[in-house]
């Protein structure tokens, strides 16, 4: 189980997120999760050997094209298709594999940790930036960072 501050602190050290099956498609959940993170300063390098570019930012087929560092590895896949991708977040050195909400690979995270990175699995990278460092808002009333403490006085 990952919690709220492993998580806080993979998003402040860890700028660079490779987002494997990025859609150029704003319409998709990894097209809106990465144009998110990329607004809120991180790097964004899409994998996907469907497109050349997506974001502004050059398109790689794997992992292993990529020729810079790596620290997060987003994986919007099935749960039975993140082996590989794992194996090539190894063999990169990125810091942490991040499997998407639905997708959890119990080996293949096994394999992550055996190898030292991190692993955060069944969670949105930008659900989880904006409740933990403000940014989900409800009818456009940003509520800054949200608590699971309930207030002692509710008005009705």
């Amino acid at each position: 189980m990952t919690d709220s501050n492993q998580l806080r602190r993979i998003l402040q050290e860890c700028k660079t997120l490779a987002v494997v099956g990025l859609s150029a498609n704003d319409m998709r959940p990894s097209y809106f999760a990465a144009k998110y993170m990329q607004d809120h300063g991180y790097r964004i390098i899409p994998v996907n050997p469907n497109y050349d570019e997506i974001l502004g930012e050059k398109c790689y087929p794997d992992l292993l094209s990529i020729p810079d560092p790596v620290d997060i590895v987003d994986l919007f896949q099935r749960a039975e298709r993140v082996q590989p991708f794992v194996e090539q977040a190894i063999e990169i050195k990125a810091r942490v594999v991040w499997m998407q909400l639905g997708v959890i690979n119990e080996d293949a995270a096994q394999l992550a940790r055996e190898a030292g990175l991190e692993v955060v699995m069944n969670r949105c990278v930008k659900i989880e930036y904006a409740r933990l460092f403000g940014g989900l808002n409800w009818v456009g009333v940003d509520t800054k960072v949200i608590s699971a403490k309930r207030p002692l006085y509710v008005n009705h």
